[in-house]
């Protein structure tokens, strides 16, 4: 079981940035696929970036070469640095775990982003 804890979100004007932390206990950080997932009002939860344990790398297309994502196994960290946000971005952003790019089976409680136009 791995617990996952989210930081890093706020307020924040379109065109500015912001970096969300997730912070991961447990012994099995190293071997699980990370994601950042986001949640806006009235719709579905989307996947917005994953990393591998290898370090390979995913994004939803909307936010691909605005967002990157990274792992630091050493400080069980996986960070969102979010640049060029816009309104859309708004939501909220939840930080998970899994076996698998098809299976996040952890879930943190996620940290609300709000951007301003």
């Amino acid at each position: 079981q791995v617990q996952l804890v989210e930081s890093g979100g706020g307020l924040v004007q379109a065109g500015g940035s912001l970096r969300l932390s997730c912070a991961a206990s447990g012994t099995f950080f190293r071997n699980n696929v990370m994601g950042w997932y986001r949640q806006a009002p009235g719709q579905q939860r989307e996947l917005v970036a994953a990393i591998t344990s290898g370090g390979s790398t995913v994004y939803k297309d909307s936010v691909n070469g605005r967002f990157t994502i990274v792992r630091d196994n050493a400080k069980n960290t996986v960070y969102l640095q979010m640049n060029s946000l816009k309104p859309e971005d708004t939501a909220v952003y939840y930080c998970a775990a899994g076996p698998t790019m098809r299976l996040f089976d952890n879930w943190g409680q996620g940290t609300q982003v709000t951007v301003s136009s």
